[in-house]
């Protein structure tokens, strides 16, 4: 079932940035895709490196901090580690900037082009250990699709 659903929504991914460069119309409208058909959840967008920070970019859901610094936080720790963190209870993560106080579980994916850091895809859930294996493989590809839409 959730197979299904990824496989669905990796194929609108690559549509929605297929020909086009701009990664925040790109961004944008994958923030939307995922917000509005992904259960249980309560916030999706990314976050943009510049200068030596993450910055708010496109995303749904409720207003967000803007600025995270990099190795603080989810956001900041996958963006420093480059690796995705996936997070069953926020309130344990060492350092959790919470944006969202109804916010209880998240995954970030980091964004890397050409060995450069280019930013997060971030999702939040209301519930807690609402992301699996599963969630992670296809967010992952939806997040590559993004990539690829920048080369």
């Amino acid at each position: 079932m959730k197979e299904q659903l990824y496989n669905q929504l990796i194929s609108q991914a690559e549509s929605l940035v297929s020909g086009e460069r701009d990664l925040i119309a790109n961004m944008a409208n994958i923030s939307a895709l995922l917000f509005n058909n992904l259960e249980s959840v309560n916030w999706a967008g990314f976050y943009l490196f510049k200068e030596e920070q993450l910055v708010l970019g496109p995303f749904q859901g409720q207003p967000a901090c803007i600025r995270i610094p990099m190795g603080k936080g989810v956001c900041g720790t996958s963006a420093e580690t480059r690796t995705v963190q996936r997070i069953a209870d926020v309130h344990q993560f060492a350092g959790h900037i919470a944006c969202d106080a109804a916010s209880n579980s998240e995954i970030v994916i980091p964004l890397v082009l050409n060995d450069q850091l280019i930013g997060v895809l971030d999702i939040d859930s209301p519930e807690f250990d609402r992301f699996d294996e599963e969630d992670e493989k296809g967010l992952i590809k939806i997040a590559h699709a993004l990539v690829e839409s920048q080369r």
